[in-house]
């Protein structure tokens, strides 16, 4: 029986944190998306990152502007280690080697993505994408994965601030949280793993890391002593892509869902919004997140499904798991009314040709607040009001 049917259980999600060599890597590709959206919003761009010890590697496809040169590229890519915080000695944004090895779009591609005539564009790829809502926190994420993100990013927000100046950026989190009749009551066990000056123990980070559990947790879910777990190696100095070589694309559960819902397989990072694996992506969640917020079911899973050079999608599937509050039969009807789903009716409704992808490559896509200058605009909750009158709630 799945975590999905059963009353009683136990789930677990994690997250990694901005300094995780896999995240390094989604921040840097994101980052030349972002460059090349900055000085033309059409841009194409698909760029994987590999970084390992004081060397990183880009690789991928462009099409934008020309004057964005490889030195360029090679900047934005510094800058992101530096913003990380990785200033070591194996692994140093300054002096890290910098290859890159990024060329023109495809003409395949591009024929089958591009409008021309009476055709308009196409998606990037073929593919599935899944978007997720509940209602059991706030965004209307799942709870484990919302409070393994924000035991993380409570932790960086102090670092940034200087104030824990023995932690590097290396980071990762585990949160297991027991249901009751569905419904998340308690932490039963939480691991945080951080990169730490040689100086200190493993006793010194357990309490350096307790109050950011304690403040990330609601009252009282604190688990048990013996299942609080930090560092349970012991020592973990060396970080980063020095201790693990990171490629982009590798944490796409932690990006998503943190395993409580379905996920297309796509990767999101390095990827300009011409691509459905971001993209619809994005408007997947947009849609559940909206149906929920409107209380038209306490949890919703979507999916969408494309093919490359095909504007419109082949399919498009609603489940509300039994906690619909309305007859949701004509559901998907409804939101093919309320937006377009072609590649290009994402992009506008969303407004997502604009450089805001930088921030999304660390404590995950969803869940996050909208901001006024375009940054998570899936997460609007601006269809709440046309879907309760379609519904009439």
């Amino acid at each position: 029986m799945t975590a999905s049917t059963k009353h009683n259980y136990l789930f677990t999600s994690e997250s990694v944190g901005e300094g995780h060599p896999d995240k390094v890597c989604d921040r840097i590709s994101d980052a030349i998306v972002d460059l090349f959206l900055s000085h033309d919003p059409h841009s194409r761009v698909a760029v994987e990152t590999l970084a390992t010890t004081n060397r990183i590697v880009l690789a991928g496809e462009i099409r934008g502007p020309k004057l964005i040169t490889p030195r360029e590229m090679e900047q934005a890519a510094r800058d992101a280690v530096r913003e990380i915080g990785y200033a070591q000695k194996g692994f140093h944004w300054q002096w890290a080697d910098v290859e890159i090895h990024v060329h023109a779009q495809s003409d395949d591609i591009a024929m089958g993505v591009d409008a021309s005539g009476n055709k308009d564009e196409g998606a990037g790829d073929q593919g599935i994408m899944f978007g997720y809502a509940c209602q059991e926190t706030p965004t209307f994420m799942p709870a484990p994965i919302f409070y393994s993100h924000k035991i993380l990013r409570l932790i960086s927000e102090d670092r940034h601030a200087g104030k824990l100046p023995l932690l590097g950026p290396d980071a990762k989190s585990q949160v297991t949280l027991e249901y009751v009749d569905g419904k998340p009551v308690r932490a039963a066990r939480v691991v945080v793993s951080t990169q730490h000056d040689e100086s200190i123990d493993q006793a010194d980070v357990r309490e350096m890391v307790r109050p950011f559990v304690m403040k990330a947790l609601p009252e009282g879910w604190m688990p048990e002593e013996e299942h609080f777990y930090v560092n349970p190696t012991g020592r973990f100095v060396i970080g980063g892509p020095d201790g693990d070589a990171g490629l982009t694309g590798r944490k796409i559960i932690v990006d998503t869902y943190g395993g409580a819902a379905p996920h297309g397989g796509g990767a999101f990072s390095g990827k300009d919004p011409t691509k459905v694996d971001r993209s619809a992506a994005y408007m997947a969640r947009y849609l559940a997140k909206n149906i929920v917020a409107a209380g038209i079911a306490d949890r919703c899973t979507l999916q969408l499904a494309y093919a490359i050079g095909v504007s419109e999608p082949l399919a498009l599937y609603v489940s509300t798991h039994d906690t619909n509050h309305v007859d949701d039969s004509k559901l998907s009807d409804i939101l093919r009314e309320m937006v377009k789903l072609s590649p290009r009716g994402i992009r506008e409704h969303l407004q997502l040709n604009r450089p805001i992808y930088k921030k999304t490559s660390s404590f995950g896509h969803f869940g996050r607040d909208p901001e006024d200058d375009g940054h998570f605009s899936w997460e609007r909750l601006d269809l709440v009001p046309e879907l309760k009158r379609a519904f009439k709630i």
